[in-house]
């Protein structure tokens, strides 16, 4: 029966996501955004640095965290497994040009952020306490007054924690230590005990504490892959042009690769590039509705900055680090994912490179864990009432432990599946509520005109 469901599952989501029309829609929203925006990109770019080095913070304002925090909560969710397994995957499959339409799919996604965001802090509801609840069912809800599409994607939402946000994320840690110490595989149900308490202790605190959390988790576990990938490249920085030549060449140039690749370099680059920013699919929205400010603009501004972080800087470095190693051309066929990723780190850094993949892929996995659990209780305190928060983190902190102890193709499946279902009610409300946005925009940057 579970095969049969596995089976099936994989067949919806392989037509749900690996399909032109779905990526068309996902990313001509955002190229819809940008010129309706007026190439935000650049205009608000600045500014949005300066909104999370606090330059426009404001204590008095509503909202339960600052922009730092708020952005660090979406990015802990975004920077993931995507960074390290989705990167190798789109190469694998579609050739060092993905990683071009990979970057076209992060600048169009900054729109995109843009406006979901924007219209996330427009629409959110503050209780009496302070305490915060927005996203796209809200701006669904309140901005469009479309009850039963702010339901569909709530309910998407809530089960897609369970999957992409949780059980999925608990099997990467056990991924993650495995590629350290293999013997840790033996161990599963106490490392997922261990993960659960961990994640329980964090989230039962709320919004506050994840964001904490996030906004010390974020900078070191960057700083640290980063600074491996940086290390390859520049152990290797005389094939760093040769690796953008394939990039551009293969991503491009159908008359030396052929359409077929040329093809292919889009379909799985466009694919791996949503997935690992998330524009579009309405989470981080969730996330950034509880910031400190009475400027829905500035939010915005600052979600931005998550494409830019996630693929433009984490996807490229991971892609790079795979090229310039000459990895591409010599990986052993059943290298695939992370560990494809692991095996360009170790051909440049030895064991060492090995251990930086697999800690962090611990430390995205555990960070996506703890906030994705904020999108769920947010999805479930509008569908059920505050009532259901508690037991939701209680049942949570609980499928953690399960996730990193089961086979996990079937949830991989049901979350694809419920990701790209988010996705539609998310992109109507964008494309109904450009306007408003558009409009908003331009009154507060007419405010702000050193931007």
């Amino acid at each position: 029966m579970i095969e049969k469901l596995t089976e099936l599952s994989g067949t919806l989501s392989g037509l749900l996501w690996n399909n032109l029309f779905t990526l068309f829609v996902l990313l001509g929203t955002g190229a819809y955004l940008t010129v309706r925006m007026g190439l935000i990109q650049f205009r608000g770019f600045k500014h949005s640095v300066d909104l999370i080095m606090g330059r426009y913070d404001k204590p008095t304002d509503v909202g339960e965290v600052s922009h730092f925090h708020a952005l660090s909560t979406a990015l802990s969710a975004t920077v993931g497994t995507g960074n390290i397994a989705g990167v190798a995957t789109a190469i694998t499959l579609g050739g060092p040009g993905a990683l071009f339409w990979m970057w076209v799919t992060a600048f169009f996604g900054m729109a995109t952020k843009f406006t979901e965001c924007t219209l996330s802090l427009r629409f959110r509801e503050v209780a009496p306490n302070g305490e915060v609840a927005g996203g796209p069912m809200y701006t669904l809800l309140n901005g469009l007054n479309m009850r039963p599409l702010a339901i569909l994607f709530a309910t998407f939402a809530m089960i897609a924690s369970f999957g992409i946000g949780n059980m999925v994320q608990a099997n990467s840690v056990v991924d993650g230590l495995a590629f350290i110490n293999p013997e840790i595989k033996e161990h599963r149900w106490l490392l997922g005990f261990i993960m659960a308490f961990m994640v329980g202790l964090v989230i039962i605190g709320g919004v506050k504490r994840i964001a904490k959390v996030a906004s010390i988790l974020v900078p070191f576990m960057a700083v640290i892959y980063v600074g491996a990938a940086l290390i390859v490249l520049i152990k290797n920085f005389t094939a760093i042009p040769h690796a953008f030549g394939l990039i551009f060449n293969n991503a491009l140039n159908v008359w030396a690769v052929g359409g077929a690749a040329v093809g292919e370099a889009i379909r799985w680059g466009v694919a791996r590039g949503l997935f690992s920013n998330e524009a579009g699919l309405g989470s981080s929205p969730i996330a950034h509705a509880s910031a400190r400010t009475n400027e829905p603009v500035r939010e915005g501004l600052v979600a931005m900055l998550e494409p830019f972080i996630d693929t433009l800087m984490i996807c490229t470095l991971t892609g790079l680090v795979i090229l310039v190693t000459n990895s591409y051309e010599t990986r052993p066929d059943e290298l695939t994912g992370a560990a494809f990723t692991a095996y360009a780190f170790n051909h440049s850094l030895g064991g060492f490179g090995s251990k930086v993949v697999g800690f962090g892929l611990m430390l995205f996995a555990f960070s996506t864990t703890i906030a994705w659990s904020y999108y769920g209780d947010r999805s479930a305190k509008f569908l059920f009432g505050e009532g259901a928060v508690l037991p939701y983190r209680i049942v949570y902190s609980i499928l953690v432990m399960v996730g990193a102890a089961v086979p996990l193709q079937l949830v991989w499946n049901l979350a694809d599946i419920t990701n790209i279902l988010m996705a539609i009610p998310n992109l109507i409300g964008l494309v109904l509520l450009a306007g408003l946005v558009r409009k908003m925009k331009n009154e507060y940057m007419d405010k702000y005109t050193e931007t």
